[in-house]
Order: C-alpha cells, then structure tokens, then sequence
C-alpha cells in the first residue's frame, strides 16, 4: 500500500479545470504540479502537533491519527487559532475534537448531526452530546437537508459522510440543499473542505448507497453548482491497493480505502 507521509505533507495538488484524479488508471503523481498552500508555508502556522496532542482528544482518536494522516489533513485545512468553523455530519466527533483544540479558546466549533442519522443509531446522539461538552463546541441536530450553521464561517469540513448526501431514503436534491446552506454560512474567502472515499470515474448514481464511495467529479460538479471555486487537493488519502469497487466497510478494505481530500473556496 502507497500512503504518503511526513515527507508528503506540504505536497498539494493545485486543480487545472477538471479533475485529474478521476481518470484510469489509478493517478500518477506529477511532482512538478504540486505546491504549498500559503497557510502550510507560513512560518506563523499553527503548531499542529500540539494539537493533536491536546487533552481535549481521546487516546481512541489518537490510536487513528496515522490512518487517517491526521496532522497532513489539519495542514491542508489551514484552520487557525479563533477560527469559527463547523464539523458537518460529525459522526463520532472525531473532527470535531481535533477542531476544537485546533482553533482554540477564542475560536468556535458547531458540531452538525443530522437528525436522520441520530435516529438510525443512538450513538450518533451520544457523540453530539459530548460534543456539546466542550467549551468551545456548539452541538446542533437538525434534518440533513437542513443544516442550521452559523454566519461567518471561516471553514465548514466533513469527512467521509459528503456522499450519505446521496443515499437513497433521501431527497435527490440533498447535497443541493446542503452545499447552499454551507456557501451561505461561509464567510467570503471561506473554505469548504471535503474528504471522502473514492469510487471508480463516472460510477452511476447508486455508488454512494451501494458502496459508500462517490465519484469525485460528481462532488466538484455539485460544490461548484453551489458557487464555490476549486482550490487545492491533497494525495495524502490515495491507496494503491484500494480497487475502488468494494464497500467501505467490507472487512477487505475497511480503514484502508482510498479517499480524495479537496477544498473549495466562497469568492471573495
């Protein structure tokens, strides 16, 4: 398996028109199309190590970090110290507390669970009440083609959950709704950024019921629609061993699929 570590972190893949991660075969890395995002450059970045090693986060989150290349994700998120950002569809918080150390006591975390999901399972209702423990984290539920987010976000993150927008008990204009709500809570200049489990290019619209897994063109097609600009993406998440036709959660893949991580940007 090919993951990308420390010495990847500031490689980010800055987009020409279209994706160029979605073709076949699997992506090859072009080095020279790759830069540091002006946050990952500047030598007033947040020491992100601290971070991860703050108290407000479990021994369980901790246990994750390297698969899920935490300290690459929170580089390429750039989020600073008294940033207000929001965790949409936070699962089991593990965002949502890397968040809340991460912008700290002047900065605030809203923390979104979707009603729908908190019915379907009870720990995702016990996940947004610890949430709502921590000093800084504002815990809201509401139906998930209704996030209720603050005004003035700097950034609005999610992880793995942008395709459970397509799942079919929902309304096929969910992910709409959702990418409205977010460009209009995002401050101007404010970031949107997705990371999510890849499916093969141009996989039909049943990918993100059946395998948990969406086509990353469909994702840039639709956050665009919304009004967003196309930033930046990272390879930190890319697994060559990943087929991309497997369900997430088949045990001869789970923890280990492939995911792209992408950020758009509200214009200014």
């Amino acid at each position: 398996m090919r993951r990308f570590t420390l010495a990847a972190v500031a490689v980010v893949l800055t987009l020409a028109a279209g994706s160029v991660w979605a073709q076949e075969p699997a992506p090859v890395l072009d080095v020279s199309r790759m830069n540091i995002p002006t946050v990952m450059a500047s030598p007033n970045a947040p020491d992100y190590a601290a971070v991860l090693a703050s108290p407000i986060r479990t021994d369980e989150d901790r246990s994750k970090d390297e698969a899920r290349q935490a300290l690459i994700t929170l580089e390429f998120m750039g989020v600073q110290p008294g940033w207000k950002v929001a965790d949409m569809i936070m699962g089991g918080g593990y965002f949502t507390r890397m968040l809340s150390a991460a912008v700290g006591p002047e900065g605030h975390v809203t923390a979104w669970q979707p009603a729908e999901f908190i019915a379907f399972q009870a720990s995702y209702g016990e996940a947004l009440t610890a949430a709502a423990a921590l000093p800084n984290v504002t815990a809201i539920r509401s139906p998930i083609a209704a996030p209720d987010f603050p005004s003035g976000l700097d950034l609005i993150f999610t992880a793995q959950n942008y395709h459970d927008l397509h799942l079919e008990p929902f309304a096929d204009d969910t992910a709409e709704k959702v990418n409205a709500r977010a460009f209009a809570a995002l401050k101007p200049g404010g970031w949107y950024v997705i990371i999510d489990h890849y499916a093969l290019a141009g996989a039909d619209a049943s990918t993100p019921h059946t395998l948990h897994r969406i086509d990353i063109d469909q994702v840039i097609r639709e956050v665009e629609a919304a009004g967003f600009i196309q930033s930046q993406m990272s390879p930190a998440l890319w697994n060559d061993d990943d087929p991309r036709t497997a369900n997430v959660f088949d045990e001869s893949i789970r923890g280990r699929t492939s995911q792209f991580m992408i950020s758009f940007r509200k214009p200014e």
